[in-house]
């Protein structure tokens, strides 16, 4: 896998070694090597969307198991509640003591509920805007690749008429 400095510095060696010849061999390999860098970036952002996933899925789950075990606790805090409804007046503070523990159990789950829709946002802004500079890329590569076309055919027609006028003089 090539960082992005590699890449670009791969970039610029290929486009400085174009400058001195141009051959349909050397765009296919610019092609070529473009299209692996595209492949590449490609993987390494399926890769962190892989990541990202599986971390989303990790926090979920998460939240789904405390979710559980607040239902269980909820459950077991009732029928404690019931028990203690037919006791006398004593049970009152064990009560109040379930209660809060109920609120802090709720509270607890609050932000959690609210770091997994932060994180969700955070995921789908990251994707836009590396589909943003996807765009940006092929929309450069694609000028790249026009320039080095025309600059190709530029040298061959020079290339052309130097060979006509050596011909034309050898005529004479």
């Amino acid at each position: 896998m090539q960082t992005p400095k590699h890449q670009q510095a791969q970039l610029q060696t290929t486009s400085s070694n174009m400058s001195s010849s141009f051959s349909s061999v050397d765009i296919q390999s610019i092609e070529a090597k473009d299209e692996e860098m595209s492949r590449s970036a490609l993987n390494t952002f399926r890769l962190k969307e892989e990541e990202i996933e599986k971390k989303k899925m990790e926090v979920s789950q998460k939240v789904q198991a405390q979710l559980g075990r607040v239902e269980e606790e909820t459950k077991r805090l009732a029928e404690i509640r019931e028990e203690l409804e037919s006791l006398t007046d004593p049970t009152m503070k064990e009560v109040a003591t379930v209660r809060k523990k109920i609120d802090i159990v709720n509270k607890e789950l609050k932000p959690l509920g609210q770091t997994c829709q932060k994180k969700e946002k955070e995921y789908k802004d990251a994707l836009e805007a590396f589909n943003e500079k996807n765009k940006v890329k092929a929309q450069l590569i694609g000028r790249l690749m026009e320039q080095l076309v025309s600059e190709s055919e530029k040298l061959r027609m020079k290339k052309l008429e130097e060979l006509s006028k050596h011909i034309d003089s050898m005529h004479l």
